[in-house]
């Protein structure tokens, strides 16, 4: 049950209006044409190319009579060198809007480049909470996997090679105008894809309902998206072409974004993006690896949360005593992420011991770590990493 001083705590909520639902890809040049777009910087990479995907998007646009150029060089992490070319040839073709079709990486890329554009700045000027003075220009997203929720969100993240770091972005300017939400999409996506996807919306999620700038209209959205990726992630992966099971992890990870882009994140995020500038790690593989030693250390700042968490996970946990409890959650998570071949250790992607203040410092920094329900200092991160090795 919802406190009364929670339900009247002063809170904000934004989303784009959004399509769920097959082939609702195929509307992105009826979108296009609602928005008054005349040329359109289709963001997307070779995968999704290959797929079909981004062609079926371009297909629609000719249909609805708009122009186009492709910027497909987008890589698994998009980096400021991404962002930039894709701003340079934004500009060198005209355009007045942007399609980003594809995971995290194009549409956070997308993301960039329209702020890019639209305010004539370095990409590394924008990073942190609420510093995009212009918005961007007119923004379609057709995501094609079901985990970074980027096709709703307000948040980019974009790696900054000569930092070793990727960097946060987060500003309601960045919210799509439209998102197209296709469940056919996720059939071509490999079973690791899918894992990585599947708990980098599990992690959105969690970290949303613990958060300090969580709200009642928030937790609805993170409990049921825990509820339904939990249940259906292991599932999704076993069946890949069932169409019910892959519409339920991307209306899980919709819900998961609609959680996120309002209450804001937690240290996982932090301390993934500090770690994913540092080794070459897909994100969702990243907070994978991390969440449960983040919950370890965050439980007896909020425990009645996690104890909710725990229980809309099918845990029995009325009436158990707290530590009990605590350790049922965690080992619920770690046996979620076995099963989808999560369950690595750092070191064994080559992580070592002496990284790990430095990853620890750039963490503490993150505009994610200002929601943690718990505060915590560099050298509490860097034991947090320590148990992940």
């Amino acid at each position: 049950m919802l406190n009364q001083p929670m339900v009247l705590d002063l809170r904000k909520f934004v989303a784009p209006e959004f399509v769920f639902g097959l082939d609702a890809r195929f509307l992105a040049g009826r979108y296009g044409r609602n928005l008054g777009v005349r040329r359109v910087l289709v963001v997307t990479d070779p995968g999704i190319v290959n797929a079909g995907w981004a062609g079926d998007v371009i297909s629609s646009l000719h249909d609805a009579g708009i122009q186009y150029a492709v910027f497909d060089r987008v890589g698994s992490d998009p980096s400021s060198e991404d962002v930039m070319d894709g701003a340079q040839m934004y500009a060198s073709e005209g355009c007045n809007a942007i399609v980003a079709v594809g995971g995290g990486s194009p549409m956070d890329c997308a993301k960039g480049i329209g702020i890019v554009s639209s305010n004539k700045r370095h990409i590394s000027e924008f990073e942190g909470a609420d510093q995009v003075p212009v918005p961007g220009p007119p923004l379609i997203c057709v995501p094609t996997t079901a985990g970074s929720s980027a096709e709703i969100s307000q948040f980019a993240v974009i790696t900054d090679k000569q930092r070793k770091i990727k960097m946060a972005i987060a500003s309601k300017s960045m919210v799509p105008d439209a998102a197209l939400l296709d469940p056919r999409t996720l059939v071509s996506n490999p079973p690791h894809l899918s894992a990585c996807a599947g708990m980098d919306a599990l992690s959105h999620a969690v970290e949303a309902y613990v958060s300090n700038a969580s709200s009642a209209i928030t937790d609805l959205h993170a409990l049921e998206a825990i509820r339904i990726i939990s249940g259906h992630l292991l599932p999704s992966i076993q069946n890949p072409g069932d169409l019910q099971l892959r519409g339920k992890m991307m209306h899980g990870s919709l819900l998961a974004g609609m959680a996120f882009s309002n209450a804001i994140l937690g240290a996982v995020h932090a301390m993934a993006h500090s770690l994913g500038g540092l080794i070459d790690l897909p994100h969702g593989e990243c907070k994978a690896i991390l969440l449960r030693h983040v919950i370890a250390a965050n439980f007896e700042a909020v425990p009645e949360r996690y104890v909710s968490i725990g229980e809309i996970m099918g845990l029995s946990l009325q009436g158990k005593p707290r530590d009990e409890s605590k350790a049922s959650i965690l080992e619920a998570f770690y046996q979620l992420q076995r099963s989808v071949g999560m369950d690595r250790s750092l070191k064994s992607f080559g992580v070592e011991k002496k990284d790990l203040a430095d990853m620890a410092r750039k963490a503490v920094d993150n505009v994610c770590m200002a929601t943690n329900p718990r505060e915590l200092c560099a050298s509490e991160i860097e034991e947090i990493y320590e148990r992940a090795l």
